[in-house]
């Protein structure tokens, strides 16, 4: 098995908070805010619903709260920035308050959202295109000084010389962020895994992630539920824990610092046993 790409230790501040990275996996934990969502789509669009399962997941050992406003599952029906952030705010301004030690990332990849956001009181902006899905959003978030999770993404699926593609788009979103001056320690990258890939290019991706690591920044991986478990397993959206977590040891193995998912108590434990075996170092000479 390939040796994870060994990261140096780095600080991630987020107002009141700030997460050693390197010493263990990170947990971020998924809130969706909407109607449709993929996996659990209406469960929580109310703000004293989404409150209750953002308590429970930090209860369950989640780090970091991912909220979004907007679907992103196949032929999902767009939303305007206005409603996204009818949607989002008001959550993330009352989680502030409540939960003020814990991180809390919006998941958008509109400016405007992303700045009302981290206004109201999120700390990291987790972007889908990796600043490709509009204009503004890398000046905003250079302008809000926060970090930035930047995911690969693409309309069509490459023919060939996927990985390679892939590192390489991954290397134009690091560029954009320099361009508009965000530095290195601000920014964490995405493989992008369900996004812009057939299911055969997410399970190579999958076995290169140590490839996505060794661009030198730190790396969140986002499997949860998802389709490539679904269709590896043949089983709906509600049965595949057990293959979000095989995906989630894969990938600390691999060397990511952060996964992104659904079941927090479950993956958590996951991440914990592996980390034992990866990131722990002993000398019996």
């Amino acid at each position: 098995m390939t040796q994870p790409a060994q990261q140096p230790k780095r600080l991630l501040k987020t107002g009141a908070s700030t997460l050693e990275i390197g010493n263990r996996t990170l947990i971020m934990g998924i809130l969706n805010v909407t109607p449709d969502s993929f996996s659990d789509g209406g469960r929580f669009d109310s703000v004293e619903a989404a409150l209750a399962h953002a308590r429970e997941m930090v209860a369950l050992g989640a780090d970091i709260l991912d909220i979004g406003g907007e679907s992103t599952r196949p032929g999902h029906a767009p939303v305007s920035a206005e409603e996204e952030i009818a949607r989002v705010v008001p959550v993330i301004r009352r989680l502030a308050q409540e939960l003020p030690h814990v991180p809390l990332s919006i998941d958008t990849f509109k400016a405007s959202v992303a700045r009302a956001a981290v206004e109201a009181g999120a700390h990291i902006v987790n972007d889908i295109w990796g600043f490709l899905g509009d204009s503004e959003m890398a000046q905003t978030c250079a302008d809000l000084g926060v970090p930035v999770i930047l995911m690969h993404n693409r309309d069509v699926p490459h023919e060939s010389r996927v990985l390679e593609n892939t590192l390489q788009e991954l290397r134009d979103c690091v560029a954009r962020a320099h361009a508009v001056g965000i530095p290195d320690e601000q920014i964490w990258l995405d493989p992008g895994i369900g996004f812009g890939k057939t299911y055969e290019h997410n399970l190579y991706v999958m076995q290169h992630l140590e490839k996505v690591c060794a661009l030198g920044y730190p790396v969140l991986l986002g499997t949860s539920r998802k389709s490539m478990i679904g269709h590896a397993l043949d089983l709906p959206v509600d049965q595949r824990v057990e293959g979000t977590a095989a995906t989630v040891a894969l990938g600390i193995v691999k060397g990511v610092e952060m996964v992104r998912v659904h079941d927090i108590q479950e993956m958590t434990r996951v991440a914990r046993m592996t980390d034992a075996m990866v990131r722990s170092t002993f000398s019996f000479q």
